[in-house]
């Protein structure tokens, strides 16, 4: 019988522990993947330490990338892109599975549909196993988005596809066109120098990019910000200060990755007629907004929340990499000297030096 090492998440501040599980015989529709690489998301350092609350016991991890050990009964043959699937295949895939035939998936929002399951966060249940990446296997459930990967792309980079680099996908969708716009990108984190890169790939004009540190502001530059600004030395980033970073600018997109309530407030006090704010980073409990409703109204805003991402996103995603990998350096953003034998200090490292993303080595062929 084919076995797998798990590390399994019991709560949080609890040592994440090793153990060993029998692979069960495959359902319809699923497929086996051994996993390669798995990187820690922030979510995944919320939940270790506490900030954000998960179903325990579980496996975390869902930015994986792996190769296909068996493919169930009637699984697909082929890929959310038409490619064909086959035994060998190095995949990504989706965080979630759900019905694509829901009301919900037919309106776009897939990741919200009844019965969704998501990997990385679900319950080790008897009957449902092998839901995450800091595993040697994970189980694909009947209706997971999967894509084949062809392109000679580095693992580090590879594992970011289906959480950051399609998160930050599902945001430029909504933010509409944006060639020739002006944008600003606010937290320098993970998703927020993706943003700069996708935005300055899709021919903005002008990416402002803003946090709190510069070294993240240096690294967003690399990214393709052509202005910075550290929120903890200006007085706040009002319509007369981005005019002094050059003065024909006109913000007609805003993404929010920060979560900070004063930083999504300043986004729409800063943000010009007709422009379009999308907020993403707010994942965890926080206080509410102050919206001055005359001044949204008066200049016709446009504000859209984002929350995972469809499949749509997905796929623009994995197209995104493969063709801009090595134009940005994505692979020097992860810290991969770690394995599933030292996943609780690969938690620690994340937790507490403040990394872009934390890898873990699995079962690279």
């Amino acid at each position: 019988m084919k076995t797998s090492r798990v590390a399994i998440f019991h709560g949080a501040n609890q040592p994440i522990t090793l153990e060993t599980v029998a692979v069960p015989p495959l359902r319809e529709g699923e497929i086996l993947v051994r996993n390669e690489y798995t990187t820690l998301c922030r979510s995944d350092l919320n939940t270790f330490c506490g900030k954000r609350t998960e179903k325990i016991p579980t496996i975390l991890g869902h930015e994986i990338v792996g190769v296909i050990e068996e493919l169930g009964p009637n699984a697909p043959l082929k890929d959310c892109r038409g490619s064909a699937l086959r035994e060998g295949d190095r995949v990504t895939w989706a965080i979630y599975a759900s019905d694509p035939h829901s009301t919900m998936a037919r309106e776009g929002l897939p990741q919200k549909a009844p019965g969704l399951f998501k990997y990385g966060h679900e319950e080790i249940l008897p009957e449902s196993h092998l839901h995450g990446g800091l595993a040697d296997y994970c189980i694909l459930r009947r209706h997971t988005p999967i894509i084949g990967i062809t392109a000679e792309i580095p693992l580090p980079a590879l594992a970011l596809i289906n959480c950051s680099v399609a998160t930050v996908a599902g945001a430029l969708r909504l933010a509409g066109t944006l060639t020739g716009r002006d944008v600003l990108v606010t937290g320098a984190g993970m998703l927020g120098v993706i943003a700069c890169a996708m935005c300055r790939s899709q021919g903005a004009r002008h990416v402002i990019a803003l946090d709190v540190s510069d070294a993240r502001l240096e690294t967003a530059k690399k990214f393709g910000a052509n202005f910075v600004s550290n929120a903890a030395k200006e007085c706040g980033l009002t319509v007369e200060n981005i005019k002094l970073l050059a003065p024909d600018i006109h913000l007609s997109a805003a993404l929010d990755f920060s979560g900070v309530p004063e930083t999504m407030e300043m986004i729409l006090s800063a943000l010009g007629v007709g422009g379009v704010a999308v907020l993403v980073g707010a994942t965890f409990p926080q206080r509410a907004l102050s919206i001055n409703a005359e001044r949204l109204i008066r200049n016709i805003h446009t504000v859209r929340g984002l929350h995972n991402y469809n499949q749509q996103d997905f796929i623009a995603a994995a197209e995104f990499m493969a063709r801009h990998h090595s134009d940005f350096p994505f692979a020097r953003l992860v810290e991969d000297a770690f394995n599933l034998d030292s996943v609780n200090e690969a938690f620690h490292s994340g937790v507490n030096t403040g990394a872009y993303r934390i890898g873990i080595r699995l079962n690279e062929r």
